[in-house]
């Protein structure tokens, strides 16, 4: 599996749908394997998590700066 691709994935998916947002916000485990409609082992899905949650956090500061750039 190309946990990098799924990642990049499943942002996408949790950006564009504020109902998923609120699930993966509750329940990020369970959100991710009904993204990908599979069962992934606990040490596989908590990396898939990880990334997400990393890559959400990480888009978000990026959008923040942005938005102070464009004040300047």
């Amino acid at each position: 599996m190309d946990i990098k691709g799924k990642v990049t994935e499943i942002v996408d998916k949790i950006k564009n749908d504020k109902d998923l947002k609120q699930k993966f916000d509750e329940n990020p485990t369970q959100a991710v394997e009904g993204i990908i409609g599979v069962d992934l082992p606990d040490d596989m899905i908590n990396n898939v998590v990880a990334g997400v949650k990393a890559k959400l956090t990480g888009d978000a500061l990026s959008d923040g700066v942005e938005k102070l750039k464009n004040l300047f």
